[in-house]
């Protein structure tokens, strides 16, 4: 899989997106010193979200439409929350502009057929579908239909719904998918991250998979590339200060430039698979254990349990010819302290 020029996927590091969401709290430019930010965070793109209060859902107060569920957002109705959150369409431009500026890549979230058509206007080079809209099969058509790689969350999927999504893509002629292990809580408690699920995701639905996160700091996402994450998605904001919507599970500047670090340093941890031994390991083979002749010995005499041992360091020869010498002689006088070799046998 690549997302405009980053590849995706088991040899390629792991693909962190800065999610910018509601965290300009309204003003283009905290938008814009946020996008900068993350790049010196080491962030590798930036993703906004398209909607308006009015394609995500509709004005009313009624008790199907207040939030009342134990969430940050309880005692609001959802059109209020969504309009304090959206980014403003006519932001999107710049924002895209300035993202390839700093050398990151710009991406977003639809959430209708006008934000699609919107964003392809732009060129957008890659879709986010949100986990709520995990089950909106005619959107997922939709922007499958436009041949970008689509990254798919899962937070309130079922394994019947992350099937049926990743088969609808398919469908539409639409390989390009990855999906993001994710538990829609927020803030999320680690206890029901359940991130063993990332490595049974893979093999389950033979996509890519990463780890889309709502927990409080970063411990989850290095836990979640330990496992087999290629994508790391993490809310960013610039200064908790400012407040907003998704400031409480957000990282600032400093606390995301950390987990970016602990992320790389855990794919360093991580390797590859191997048995050889690395040059700064070789260096240390001769502090290992190896036979060396531990008393004065005449020639003629036997090698025996008292006269040779097992012992550090390792110039002497390997532990396991141990049994196999004992009883030969000695063809010469060895001073205690002196490798055993075959040279002073026999």
């Amino acid at each position: 899989m690549k997302i405009a020029n980053r590849n995706i996927g088991p040899e390629a590091p792991c693909f962190i997106i800065a999610e910018l969401s509601a965290n300009h709290n309204g003003d283009i430019n905290t938008a814009i010193e946020t996008i900068k930010a993350a790049k010196r965070c080491g962030a590798d793109a930036i993703k906004l979200q398209t909607y308006t209060p009015d394609t995500i859902t509709i004005d009313c107060d009624n008790e199907y439409f207040q939030i009342k569920h134990g969430t940050l957002w309880d005692g609001n109705t959802l059109y209020n929350l969504y309009k304090e959150a959206y980014t403003p369409w006519e932001w999107h431009e710049e924002l895209f502009n300035v993202a390839k500026e700093e050398g990151l890549i710009c991406f977003s979230s639809p959430f209708d057929a006008s934000a699609v058509d919107f964003l392809e206007k732009l060129d957008v080079p890659a879709y986010k579908i949100a986990s709520f809209e995990i089950q909106d099969i005619p959107l997922i058509e939709y922007v499958a239909s436009k041949g970008k790689p689509i990254i798919l969350s899962t937070g309130i999927a079922q394994e019947e719904d992350i099937y049926f999504a990743v088969e609808t893509c398919k469908r539409m002629g639409n390989n390009d998918i990855a999906l993001l292990k994710c538990t829609s809580s927020y803030p999320a408690p680690l206890e029901i991250a359940n991130l063993r699920t990332i490595p049974d995701m893979k093999s389950r639905f033979g996509t890519e998979v990463g780890f889309s996160d709502h927990t409080y700091g970063f411990l989850a996402p290095v836990v979640a590339t330990t496992l087999g994450a290629k994508i790391i998605e993490k809310h960013f904001i610039l200064n908790k200060a400012i407040g907003g919507p998704d400031a409480d599970f957000s990282l600032d500047e400093n606390e995301f430039g950390e987990m970016v670090k602990a992320v790389r340093n855990a794919e360093k941890l991580l390797g590859t698979v191997s048995y050889n031994l690395e040059e700064k390991v070789k260096k240390n083979v001769k502090f290992a254990r190896s036979l060396f002749v531990v008393e004065d010995v005449k020639k003629g005499d036997l090698l025996t349990d008292k006269n040779i041992r097992s012992i550090r360091p390792g110039f002497g020869m390997h532990p396991k010819y141990y049994r196999e010498v004992l009883g030969k002689k000695f063809n010469q006088a060895v001073k205690k302290g002196t490798p055993l070799n075959n040279e002073l046998i026999g």
